[in-house]
């Protein structure tokens, strides 16, 4: 006769489902509950929308993307598409959990948890001279003034010459202050600034921001 000497509550269950990770919608709502103002929006960006603001990245030769506030990944997921194995792509992500996940499901993307106001110095650890193309998921109608001047010129100064800076702002932010402030700022540090058409199929509806070309 034998006797288990597994503790009380350890025993394995053949019925027992192992624990789910979140889905993304419910990651991004828990850690915007969190930090409203870091995460921007209450829902990830759609296939839509990803797919406007990535579509300066090259689908030729060995470009450097540069993607600022990734998130849970769905513009990571189309600069992976768009690259296919191409060049490198650096994915910036200030919140741990997310940084994580995007580790995870997208290991050809160099993940760094990191402050975006710190990218001259993210690229020079890597010994990246410049980026081809910059996109951005950050909220950036909701910074104040200063958190927008210092993303903006460590973005414009992190760009090829000829490179393209992309970011959205949703529909709804556009009569604030700081939405009208950043798209100032973008034609200040930009030669070319061009509006997309609203996207509507997104949560909630979205345009985005292509500027090239930045001012030495």
């Amino acid at each position: 006769m034998t006797t288990s000497t597994a503790p009380r509550g350890a025993r394995h269950c053949r019925f027992c489902k192992p624990p789910q990770e979140p889905n993304d919608y419910s990651l991004f709502l828990r850690q915007w509950m969190r930090s409203p103002a870091r995460m921007g929006a209450i829902a990830p960006s759609s296939r839509h929308l990803a797919e406007a603001v990535c579509a300066r990245v090259p689908e030729r030769g060995e470009p450097v993307v540069v993607e600022l506030g990734a998130g849970t990944g769905p513009l990571t997921a189309e600069i992976q598409r768009r690259l296919g194995g191409r060049g490198r792509h650096l994915a910036v992500e200030i919140d741990p959990l997310l940084a994580q996940r995007l580790r995870r499901r997208h290991p050809r993307a160099e993940v760094i948890q990191r402050d975006a106001v710190h990218l001259r110095h993210l690229l020079d650890e890597r010994g990246i001279e410049s980026a081809d193309v910059v996109v951005s998921s950050l909220p950036w109608a909701l910074f104040p003034t200063a958190t927008q001047h210092q993303l903006l010129h460590a973005t414009a100064t992190v760009l090829a010459p000829a490179g393209a800076f992309t970011a959205f702002t949703y529909l709804h932010a556009v009569p604030l202050t700081p939405a009208r402030r950043f798209r100032d700022l973008l034609a200040d540090r930009f030669e070319e600034v061009v509006p997309s058409r609203t996207i509507w199929r997104n949560t909630p509806p979205a345009f985005v921001l292509h500027a090239r070309r930045p001012r030495p």
